[in-house]
């Protein structure tokens, strides 16, 4: 069974910085595809970043591009989020998430290009709150 722990959310001001962490427990190491989602208030939740353990690429959604980074620590078994030039905009739950094994071929879990499927992953996090006032 896969736990996925998130953690440093907070406040900051536009412009900020903040690094957000996952744990993850039970996750298959160097295989499928883990990243970042987030939802704000009224709005559906959106992949933010994915990373393709197995290849090393990675997904980012067009509106964090260039100013967050993605990254694993594969012996840790740890997700990051580095969050630069952080925007009001960018206020939202952030959840760490991941698929069942079962769907480590399908495309959207290798091809960089496909906007990540938010009903196709499995594993959920808690979420962690990041909230950036102006």
């Amino acid at each position: 069974q896969v736990q996925l722990v998130e953690s440093g959310g907070g406040s900051v001001q536009a412009g900020g910085s903040l690094r957000l962490s996952c744990e993850a427990t039970g996750y298959i190491r160097n295989s499928g595809c883990v990243g970042w989602f987030r939802q704000a208030p009224g709005k559906q939740r959106e992949g933010v970043a994915i990373i393709y353990p197995g290849s090393g690429g990675t997904y980012y959604a067009d509106s964090v591009r260039g100013r967050f980074t993605i990254t694993m620590d594969n012996p840790k078994n740890t997700l990051y989020l580095e969050m630069n030039s952080l925007k009001p905009d960018d206020t939202a739950m952030y959840y760490c998430a991941t698929p069942s094994p079962d769907s480590y071929s399908s495309s959207w879990c290798y091809d960089v290009r496909a906007v990540p499927p938010e009903d196709k992953y499995n594993y959920w996090g808690q979420g962690t709150q990041v909230t950036v006032s102006s």
